[in-house]
């Protein structure tokens, strides 16, 4: 499995949302220049998380987004899934057909099927208020001062 940029730029902007949305909506190019992250495809992103009913939009010129549910709710397995789609890896049998079925099995059993049910574990086992709690703590300790 490979992670896309849009996946990596969904999961840097929703943690800034999550971060900085809790008393007002944020705008999109905020956001965007925040993370480094082109306007336009940042639109792209949260058009797909809209769709996905992870973040609300505000429309108008003092519009913006906040998350639809609380981040506790939000796991990476739903940013992911918004984003790209179904993230196992292919089925053995399906990805390449062989004449040898016993191997294919051996190959599911032992590499695709474990692989697939560790990547889901980690990915339904982290959600959006663990990433900001783990970035304000790496904050936190950033600007430290010790005498």
């Amino acid at each position: 499995m490979k992670l896309s940029m849009k996946s990596r730029y969904a999961f840097r902007a929703l943690a800034d949302l999550s971060i900085h949305s809790k008393s007002a909506h944020v705008p999109l190019n905020v956001l965007a220049q925040r993370n480094g992250i082109s306007p336009q495809f940042l639109e792209q992103v949260f058009a797909s998380l809209r769709r996905a009913g992870i973040v609300r939009s505000i429309k108008g010129p003092q519009g913006g987004y906040y998350l639809a549910r609380p981040a506790g709710e939000i796991t990476v397995s739903d940013i992911v899934y918004a984003i790209d789609g179904d993230y196992y890896i292919t089925d053995e049998k399906t990805a390449d057909p062989c004449k040898d079925e016993e191997i294919s099995d051996v190959i599911q059993e032992l590499i695709i099927d474990p692989l697939n049910r560790q990547t889901k574990k980690v990915l339904q086992g982290v959600t959006l208020e663990d990433m900001e709690e783990e970035y304000l703590k790496h904050n936190e300790e950033e600007y430290m001062y010790y005498i």
